[in-house]
């Protein structure tokens, strides 16, 4: 693990203390899990939107066909 300095205003630093001792751990690790869970978080962001732009896009309609129903535009089953 890496040690690191933060600053933090004196109430964050006072609620991270009090919901470090609620969760019975270290401040530390705390901290260390939030962030943890903010990074998994933003890669499965990224994952996600990497899938969604991987996919080719279609017309929504021939030149004079009808426009498609609510089902076909919200059908994602390409996406799962």
């Amino acid at each position: 693990m890496k040690n690191v300095t933060i600053a933090l205003d004196e109430d964050v630093a006072r609620w991270a203390r009090v919901e470090a001792a609620k969760r019975d751990m270290s401040f530390s690790r705390l901290v260390g899990e939030m962030l943890r869970d903010l990074m998994r978080s933003e890669s499965s962001y990224q994952e996600a939107r990497r899938q969604f732009f991987s996919v080719e896009p279609r017309p929504l309609r021939a030149n004079s066909a009808p426009l498609p129903s609510r089902e076909e535009i919200h059908d994602r089953s390409g996406l799962r």
